[in-house]
């Protein structure tokens, strides 16, 4: 770990200054200063990434699944340097942090094996008279330059899933990474440098939010990625101009347990929902509905469950629940939670605050219109609520604004084809919980939840375009 990281502007280091400070945030303690953009380098930037747009698109394909196999690599090589990186700017837990840059692995990998993969498709055309002599066929081309902006909870892979993609297709890109989180990006540029990536084809830049605007209006940009809450997403969607926009944003997902699940099975695995990352994922388990003939097992079983969990000092092997992102998020968490209880919820467990660290909390009763349990709390926190049946259940879950994922607990086939049915989520887990992700599927949520899909295959569509072939054949 360095005490100063430069930003990456066309393919370059560059430390114009040393504005940025990244705190540990479990002790505070300064970490590292990092050289932030201003708006005429966000401007270079862009230009030199169009000025890329032509040379990347004339690569092959083995050529760009080359730069991908080295980020491999180098990122195996380096992998404990990364994982402590993550542990001291994101306060993840340790063993959590070694957990993410094995799927950053992963996504790097998966976007190498497709890189090879962009096919098309031919198609006949002569289904009348009229089109007899005519054949057709169809590719996807790069879109050019897109634009990412990726959040502070899981640094690493979701840059990654921006990124790899990119590179896989031939787009070039500027990144901006969070500003709480944007050591493991600027690790990622050292790596990316090292290849012989056309001049401008990537550019990580950390710069303040407001300048953000540039990564969405410039109309240079062909695509903008957005991962991070709902209310900014929406936004920049509506300053993007014609650009393609894919928003990947916030919710609060729900599992229902039925009747007839495993309990210590359900409980097993809402635990690590709930809980892993400090409760700070768009896919975090925040709503459990559970029939009322297992409810006050379920219950106590899950309490039980949440007491034992260790929360502190995200270096300790032991920890679980390591700190919120910052006091702000913390103090919003706890206003939240008090707001809940003076209308009548009840802590069942934790809803205590150390520092920044939040121990697991387990409420029931709490009303559906607090903010608690209607918008997306981001933090180590679980509701509890019963429902008179399944079909209740269902519409329990859809009964948000949001619509991300939904995890289901059942024995039967016919009610977990059911969910899948009648969830208006982006996707249905069945006996698991709606945090659970592999990186090659299509990921993203509906209604507030997001726009456009992730999942490295998924993504690579969004960032091409199809180019028709129509040859009239002489006859």
């Amino acid at each position: 770990m360095k005490n100063m990281y430069p930003l990456f502007l066309a393919n370059r280091a560059e430390a114009p200054n040393s504005d940025l400070e990244v705190r540990d945030k479990y002790s505070g303690a300064l970490v590292a200063r990092v050289a932030q953009a201003d708006a005429t380098m966000i401007r270079e930037a862009i230009a030199r990434a169009e000025g890329a747009v032509e040379p990347l698109r004339a690569w092959p394909a083995y050529k760009r699944q080359a730069v991908l196999d080295h980020l491999v690599r180098r990122v195996r090589e380096r992998a404990d340097e990364f994982a402590q990186l993550l542990c001291a700017e994101a306060g993840k837990p340790i063993k959590d942090s070694r957990g993410e840059v094995a799927r950053l692995i992963d996504t790097l990998r998966i976007s190498a094996e497709e890189s090879v993969r962009m096919t098309g498709e031919v198609m006949p055309l002569d289904i009348s008279p009229r089109t007899a002599a005519y054949a057709g066929m169809w590719k996807r081309v790069p879109i050019g330059v897109c634009s990412f902006i990726s959040p502070f909870n899981f640094p690493l892979n979701l840059v990654a899933h921006k990124i790899g993609p990119a590179l896989a297709v031939g787009c070039p890109f500027v990144l901006k990474p969070a500003s709480l989180t944007p050591l493991g990006a600027l690790a990622l540029g050292e790596i990316l440098a090292e290849t012989d990536l056309p001049e401008g084809a990537f550019s990580i830049l950390p710069c303040p939010r407001d300048g953000a605007d540039l990564f969405t209006t410039d109309e240079r940009i062909k695509l903008l990625s957005f991962t991070g809450s709902p209310d900014v997403g929406w936004a920049l969607k509506a300053k993007a101009g014609k650009k393609k926009v894919v928003l990947e944003l916030g919710g609060n997902a729900a599992v229902v347990v039925d009747a007839d699940a495993d309990l210590k099975d359900a409980v097993d695995r809402i635990i690590i929902g709930a809980f892993y990352q400090s409760g700070q994922s768009c896919i975090s388990v925040q709503r459990v509905i559970a029939h009322e003939s297992v409810y006050a097992d379920l219950r106590d079983r899950l309490v039980a469950a949440a007491r034992a969990l260790k929360a502190g000092d995200p270096r300790d092997e032991a920890t679980f629940i390591g700190p919120i992102i910052s006091a702000k998020e913390a103090d919003r968490i706890e206003a939240w939670m008090a707001s809940s209880v003076q209308r009548g919820a009840r802590v069942l467990c934790g809803g205590t605050r150390e520092g920044n660290v939040i121990q697991a909390t387990v409420l029931e009763n709490v009303p559906r219109d607090e903010k608690l349990y209607a918008e997306e709390v981001f933090g180590p926190v679980v509701i509890l609520e019963s429902a008179p049946d399944f079909n209740a259940a269902l519409a329990r879950v859809n009964d948000s604004r949001y619509g991300l994922q939904a995890g289901v607990f059942t024995r039967d086939i016919q009610k977990a084809w059911r969910a899948w049915d009648a969830l208006d989520v982006g996707g249905v887990l069945i006996n698991e919980v709606p945090s659970w992700r592999v990186d090659h599927m299509p990921y993203g949520g509906v209604k507030e939840s997001g726009l456009g899909r992730e999942g490295v295959r998924f993504a690579m569509e969004d960032m091409t375009e199809i180019r028709m072939f129509v040859l009239r054949r002489n006859v």
